[in-house]
């Protein structure tokens, strides 16, 4: 068994130059961590997560390096993170995605696979290793329907 067993291939995507709000709004829809992002091709280009929406609503000066390590000072509201991400909601994704390091190809083995998820706390795109095209992903909620499936 292989990497490509474990993985849905046809995932949940959004491209870089979609807005900030759309890749939210899938997030919050289908509550994922996080989605891989992917060009006009198909080539994987990285993830835009759940950091990327707490960046945008913190204050600066929490996020930034360096920044402040106790803001039990500020006083903000819901109102105040949701004025914060307006400001962005618009720009592109690949204004806040991430390079993701931690990829496997379809024809890793089974257990390396499932190493390396539970090491990336996070979902696992499965990407050619030729062409760099995305696909699949796999998500913990993939590896546990097919074990659950498993007649003993």
């Amino acid at each position: 068994m292989t990497a490509a067993t474990l993985m849905d291939p046809h995932p949940k995507v959004v491209h870089p130059d979609d807005s900030i709000i759309t890749g939210i709004e899938l997030i919050m829809k289908y509550r994922f961590r996080r989605l891989p992002v992917i060009d006009k091709d198909g080539i994987f280009q990285g993830v835009f997560g759940v950091n990327c929406l707490l960046r945008l609503v913190l204050p600066k000066a929490v996020v930034m390096e360096d920044g402040l390590e106790n803001i039990h000072f500020v006083r903000e509201n819901l109102s105040d993170l949701r004025r914060r991400l307006r400001e962005v909601e618009n720009d592109p994704i690949s204004t806040c995605m991430r390079q993701e390091s931690t990829q496997v190809a379809p024809d890793l083995p089974l257990l390396e696979t499932l190493r390396l998820l539970y090491l990336s706390r996070a979902s696992l795109p499965v990407v050619d290793p030729d062409s760099g095209k995305l696909l699949g992903i796999i998500s913990y909620f993939d590896v546990g329907e097919k074990i659950l499936a498993v007649e003993i």
